[in-house]
């Protein structure tokens, strides 16, 4: 996360992404069935590159990639990138545009119901003795005589898909293939985050991809 100063002089708090992402791969209609482009971002060593990934590598002519994403597009936004070719963030968003921001939540382990839902807990008098913490009843005695599915548990917190909708691009730093959006997106720093096009807003609708690979920077 970071700060800036808008013309008005309205500080804005945004998350800092890291474009770069080069195009390694097409899908066509013809020969996949589906149009998309196939991107790689980050650097791997060869070492840990297996022979068909370092195959498709070499065909773009670009060294073994950490990520590999697909996005699908029409044949024609498909048409005009060539394999090798860096996606620049100017050419793929601009400021002010609303934006879905899709990541991986960071993981809590195995948590109680207090911290995974917000539950308030059981009164601490009258008695109550271990309980202070517990879901309370979970289902009926007779009738269905089972817990229902999707009953509020304790489980598993974190690590997770999460997608957050309408946020606005604040500002593009073309030369330095940074883009920083309004507000915050799931995911710890340096992981990966996919941006796209708002889908549930107007003025969601951006020059052609409407989405793309990013990792999250430190700031």
């Amino acid at each position: 996360m970071t700060q800036f100063f808008d013309e008005r002089g309205e500080v804005i708090r945004c998350t800092v992404l890291q474009f770069g992402c080069v195009v390694v791969g097409k899908r066509t209609k013809d020969k996949d069935g589906y149009d998309a482009l196939v991107l790689g971002l980050g650097a791997r060593k060869e070492k840990h590159t297996t022979k068909p990934l370092a195959g498709i590598y070499k065909k773009a002519g670009q060294p073994p990639m950490r990520i590999m994403r697909e996005l699908r597009l029409s044949a024609e936004d498909v048409a005009t990138y060539e394999l090798g070719e860096k996606v620049s963030v100017d050419k793929v968003f601009k400021v002010g545009q609303y934006v879905d921001a899709r990541g991986k939540t960071r993981g809590r382990g195995f948590t109680g119901v207090v911290v995974k839902y917000g539950f308030a807990g059981f009164v601490s008098s009258h008695g109550t003795h271990e309980y202070f913490r517990h879901g309370g009843s979970i289902g009926t005695n007779m009738t269905p005589g089972r817990t229902l599915p999707g009953v509020k548990m304790p489980g598993h917190y974190g690590d997770e898909n999460v997608t957050i909708l309408n946020l606005k691009v604040a500002k593009l730093i073309p030369e330095d293939d940074v883009v920083l959006v309004e507000g915050a997106i799931p995911g710890s720093k340096n992981t990966i985050v996919t941006l796209r096009g708002a889908v549930k807003k107007k003025g969601g609708n951006v020059p052609k991809p409407a989405s793309g690979a990013a990792s999250k920077k430190k700031g």
